[in-house]
């Protein structure tokens, strides 16, 4: 395998201690946050601090950002979209599962033939393309690459990649469509009267959604399993979800921080000279999806926010908080993102072995 730059902790913030990256992460993040929300973009809590990781972590910054707290951030997002998704989702998807099965399929239909098409014609080694491409289920695809001899660092590479692009564009279209955030900095209430008791209750669900998705190995659990019993204790009366501004705030950072500390210098360094065609090959992705989403909108009336945000390939997760910001049918988003985030589990990996196996290369781990 090709040796990875060696990480020189000492120089660039590498040289900071553990407490004065975080302190400069947090200043970064507050700051481009802050200017996000002025210039009144979709999702300022999690871009900014997204962006605020790559900058720190391309300069030799290296916070350790503890999986605790990105799986308790999945599933604050999972108890907000909860509150926002009425119980009636499952029964829309019901009611449009012509629709849900085309939009579903096409999208991973696209993801599979572009990555086959990248591969045959060697575009990226061996069957990286193949596997970085795959729309969603990121840590599963990383993983399974490995197995099948396919590079796995610009496999995560590809993939980390891809989330940010999406989360980007996604944001850039909304602003498109004249949609802004829907307070402006100083109107920010971030520290309401709440309803303690139920905001408890709230983390409890958060909490303990997560461990029974670890229990039961149910995939993307962490932000599904709380989102299900939002929903259903909340259709019952059980509870009340409440989620202060700045609890939010919190969650939204984790999320993007885990993002954006992947993007090491020495990833980079690493991928440099795939980069322009894995950029391209996202790129081809998301206006393939972006196709999907023009069908919709011409054949059934979907409006083009909505459609634009329901096909978009993978970050569940952070189009679920850009929908929460736009005034899109955020229940349809979510419908269309959760079941095709189950279907990339099951059918990608099965897609991805049936055709890797009959293009690999017996260079697939030297670019």
């Amino acid at each position: 395998m090709t040796e990875e730059p060696a990480d020189k902790s000492s120089k660039g913030l590498g040289g900071l201690s553990p407490a004065l990256q975080w302190v400069l992460l947090v200043a970064i993040s507050a700051g481009i946050a802050a200017s996000l929300i002025w210039l009144r973009a979709p999702a300022p809590l999690m871009l900014g601090p997204l962006i605020a990781g790559i900058i720190v972590a391309s300069n030799g910054g290296k916070p350790r950002m503890p999986l605790s707290a990105f799986v308790f951030a999945q599933g604050v997002v999972g108890c907000m979209i909860a509150r926002m998704v009425p119980l009636s989702i499952v029964g829309d998807i019901l009611a449009h599962w012509q629709l849900f099965t085309v939009g579903v399929l096409a999208v991973i239909g696209a993801s599979t033939l572009l990555g086959w098409l990248m591969t045959r014609l060697q575009m990226l080694p061996g069957t990286t393309a193949l596997w970085g491409i795959s729309p969603g289920a990121a840590s599963v695809m990383t993983i399974m690459s490995e197995s099948y001899g396919a590079d796995v660092r610009l496999v995560a590479f590809m993939q980390y990649l891809r989330v940010v692009m999406v989360a980007g564009v996604a944001a850039l279209v909304a602003k498109m469509f004249g949609v802004t955030a829907p307070h402006g900095g100083d109107a920010i209430a971030w520290f309401p009267d709440a309803n303690w008791l139920s905001f408890g209750e709230t983390l409890v669900v958060a909490v303990v959604g997560p461990l029974i998705a670890r229990v039961l190995r149910i995939p993307a659990g962490a932000m599904l399993v709380p989102l299900v019993i939002c929903i259903v204790l909340a259709h019952v009366g059980l509870m009340t979800v409440e989620l202060p501004p700045w609890a939010l705030a919190v969650s939204f950072a984790f999320i993007g921080w885990n993002i954006g500390l992947r993007f090491t210098r020495p990833l980079l360094l690493y991928v440099a000279r795939m980069l322009p065609r894995a950029i391209a090959c996202a790129a081809v992705l998301i206006a393939l999806c972006g196709v999907v989403a023009w069908l919709m909108v011409v054949t059934i009336g979907v409006d083009p926010l909505t459609a634009y945000l329901a096909t978009s390939p993978g970050g569940v997760d952070s189009i679920a908080i850009i929908a929460a910001s736009t005034n899109c049918d955020v229940s349809f988003v979510m419908a269309m993102q959760t079941v095709r985030l189950l279907a990339v589990l099951f059918l990608a990996p099965v897609l991805t072995k049936f055709i890797a196996e009959r293009v690999s290369y017996p260079n697939d781990r030297h670019p």
